[in-house]
């Protein structure tokens, strides 16, 4: 029974690691190689002498699937909080109009 149930958590990775990997890097053309290295390293030929060995792939492989998936949900809060966004130009915006409420104007800022 031991064995099928480390058969079923190994096809459970495999599958969230095939949908983060489709999900967040993408299914195009120049993109293939990643899943395609990820169904060659799964159903490559394992010695049964080392359980460790799979043990250890199987746990590579699910963590990366949540780094995958971690990394993209961080990118996901920056872009939500807008931080990743020069604000500059917009903070100008608003003190032009906060100025020209009061009938003043910011002066021009000369680069060069």
């Amino acid at each position: 029974m031991g064995s099928s149930e480390g058969l079923r958590a190994t096809l459970m990775v495999y599958r969230n690691l095939l949908k983060a990997v489709e999900k967040h890097i993408g299914k195009e053309e120049h993109r293939v190689h990643f899943t395609d290295f990820i169904r060659e390293e799964f159903r490559k030929k394992r010695s049964p002498n080392d359980p460790s060995f799979v043990q250890q792939k199987v746990k590579l492989a699910q963590n990366y699937t949540y780094l995958l998936n971690s990394v993209h949900h961080h990118k996901d809060l920056l872009f939500s909080y807008n931080i990743a966004v020069d604000r500059t130009n917009e903070m100008t915006k608003v003190l032009g109009k906060s100025a020209a409420s009061v009938g003043l104007r910011l002066p021009e800022v000369y680069q060069s």
